[in-house]
């Protein structure tokens, strides 16, 4: 049954994915003609084309389908303003991976350069101008993404309603972002540490401002289900991260799109490595710490704390733990059927078991 249910939920992931990606790449078309920008610059332009090139090259839209669906739990029409609210949650989420790969120090993303390291490359020996350039990149993405709901066709209230989804969830994220780096300031951060930084820092930007944002378009009351969408965001948000997680320390970058172990060289205190060390003999944490936030950490390297990890059990134990909170957040989503409809229920309920079985 969970089978069956997961894979209705990627399909209708699959069709708001290309959906959505039509849509993406004629903003972006649009924007370059559009956009009052300086006319002698031609950074600016540069700084365009890179957001656009991060924006469409991958990514599953998941973030979209929640907004989609969301909207589903409603009405089967298309509501004003959901089209412009998929665009935010996007643009939003091309900031977020802008600046988190210069905290990170992170050269691929998506199974091309990070935008950083694309000015890098660009501006090779004069590193304070590829960082400044990357900085701003992700600071117009941001920008972007809440002016595209300024000019969304839908009455004004709901307008106003949706900027301030989204401006709180941009704040709460960055919240998240700093708490991410606190935590790895912890030899050993709690299990609950970890639960608060992937609250902050992407379940209440990736999950709950989604289904408020298709909530809002549809013309729900928030108030009356805020407490659910909660219910099943936390949960769902945990199962997620433990996915990212594990996939960064036993993944396959042709599949990730990402090397192995970038975790351990930005001196990540994720799931995954707190489980290691943990679980590792003196001697095996010694080597773990010592990697931790070395950007030039090798290859054999990870790939030696990784059998530590195995050898521990660590994969099975994180597989468990994110199919318990995929789990728990399918049990509160079905129970939305009396609140909303059934088809759109269901794929609230398949998605979270779909999440942890398309990484098997």
């Amino acid at each position: 049954m969970d089978k069956t249910i997961a894979a209705a939920a990627q399909r209708r992931v699959a069709g708001c994915r290309h959906r959505f990606d039509t849509r993406f790449e004629a903003y972006f078309d649009a924007l370059a003609e559009n956009l009052d920008t300086p006319a002698l610059s031609r950074f600016t332009p540069r700084c365009l084309e890179l957001l656009r090139d991060l924006s469409l090259r991958g990514g599953k839209r998941l973030r979209v389908a929640l907004l989609y669906e969301a909207a589903r739990l409603v009405t089967d029409e298309r509501p004003p303003g959901l089209e412009e609210a998929a665009l935010s949650i996007e643009l939003l989420q091309t900031h977020g991976l802008v600046h988190d790969d210069i905290i990170d120090d992170a050269p691929v993303r998506r199974g091309g350069p990070s935008t950083y390291y694309a000015y890098r490359r660009e501006f090779p020996g004069d590193d304070g101008t590829a960082l400044g350039l990357a900085v701003l990149a992700g600071d117009l993405a941001s920008f972007l993404s809440m002016h595209v709901l300024l000019e969304a066709d839908a009455p004004a209230e709901i307008k106003q309603a949706m900027l301030g989804v989204q401006l709180r969830a941009g704040a709460e994220t960055v919240a998240g972002q700093i708490t991410d780096l606190e935590r790895d300031f912890e030899p050993l951060p709690s299990e609950d540490l970890l639960h608060t930084v992937c609250e902050y820092k992407t379940t209440r930007y990736s999950i709950l401002a989604p289904l408020r944002l298709g909530l809002l378009a549809a013309g729900e009351n928030l108030a009356e289900h805020d407490e659910r969408l909660r219910r099943y965001a936390t949960p769902a948000g945990i199962s997620g991260q433990m996915r990212d997680d594990y996939l960064d320390l036993f993944g396959d970058e042709s599949v990730t799109g990402k090397s192995p172990g970038s975790d351990i060289r930005s001196g990540r205190r994720s799931y995954a490595l707190r489980a290691v060390l943990a679980a590792a003999t003196a001697a095996e944490r010694s080597l773990v710490e010592s990697a931790l936030g070395d950007p030039r950490c090798t290859a054999g390297t990870v790939d030696r704390i990784r059998k530590i990890a195995l050898e521990h059990g660590v994969d099975d134990a994180l597989r468990a733990g994110m199919r318990r909170y995929a789990e728990e957040a399918a049990a509160e989503a079905s129970g939305w059927r009396p609140h909303w409809r059934e088809e759109a229920v269901a794929f609230f309920e398949g998605l979270p078991l779909w999440n942890v079985q398309r990484m098997q």
